[in-house]
């Protein structure tokens, strides 16, 4: 028979918060892949955990998968951990239970600490409806992609979660107040653990207190989404920057209205007639 793969959620800062099922899972693998094993030793040491342990980490993530999917199938169960929080969460622990399903081999999950969940759900926030980016593409190497799913989120309507480092905090506070505007947001850091913060603030003015004190700690940023009414708003703004025929083009091509239609709603839009709309198009 072969073994299984646990999807195993360790502490993000307080270390009671792992749960006994993890605990007895933790002793009772094979094998434990860790994305740190110099960081995760600590772990196991203080929950004097002897289980052998293996690197699995963002750079050899396609290659040991295979290794460990092996594993699994010769009847080993292992256990995956991350630095802190739920594996395969903005986590190579996603390419690793990908490959097991490719095999055969069941996964299980172990519900436990998540950064993004904490910091949601202590940020006062809307928490119904949210969408979690994680970190944002390097600025560098995926600047055109960076700025894509910018664009995107300048129209979201659900709460916004991203992850951010403290080095690279302000230059991302200044793209958020670039493209989404003062939104308000909670920055929240040192999570579960001793000095917890949650900075409930807006974009502009945690850029202002940021470039004044230097920011420390890995970042959950929680941004208010647009309401209805302000997204029909943007919307409506984008049109009118267009021409007319493009205003009308727009409803048909991405409307699916036919051009009677279309030139109704663009009359619409700009309050106008639509036989200015119609003499408009004649003209361009």
């Amino acid at each position: 028979m072969p073994g299984m793969l646990y999807i195993c959620a360790t502490p993000i800062g307080n270390l009671e918060d792992i749960t006994l099922r993890t605990l007895r899972v933790l002793k009772e693998a094979d094998l434990i892949a860790a994305e740190d094993t110099r960081n995760s030793i600590k772990l196991l040491n203080h929950f004097d955990i002897k289980t052998p342990m293996t690197s699995y980490h963002e750079y050899n993530k396609y290659d040991k998968a295979k290794v460990l999917v092996e594993k699994m199938l010769a009847g080993q169960n292992v256990a995956v951990i991350t630095d802190a929080g739920t594996p395969a969460i903005s986590d190579p622990g996603e390419e690793l239970v990908k490959q097991c399903h490719e095999a055969g081999i069941q996964v299980t999950s172990l519900p436990g600490p998540s950064a993004f969940v904490t910091a949601l759900t202590i940020s006062g926030r809307e928490t119904r409806r949210f969408c979690f980016e994680a970190f944002l593409p390097n600025e560098k190497s995926d600047k055109k992609e960076r700025r894509a799913i910018l664009e995107e989120l300048s129209k979201e309507t659900r709460t916004i979660i991203l992850y951010e480092a403290p080095h690279r905090l302000i230059k991302t506070l200044e793209e958020l107040s670039e493209v989404l505007g003062n939104r308000r947001i909670s920055l929240c850091r040192e999570l579960t653990k001793k000095h917890e913060e949650n900075f409930r603030t807006t974009i502009e003015e945690a850029l202002e207190y940021y470039k004044e004190n230097e920011p420390r700690g890995e970042y959950v940023l929680v941004i208010q989404g647009l309401s209805r009414e302000e997204l029909k708003e943007e919307e409506l703004k984008e049109l009118l920057d267009m021409t007319i025929k493009e205003h009308v083009s727009y409803y048909m091509e991405q409307q699916g209205l036919d051009k009677k239609e279309a030139m109704k709603h663009a009359a619409k839009d700009r309050g106008i007639g639509k036989r200015e709309v119609y003499q408009a198009l004649l003209e361009q």
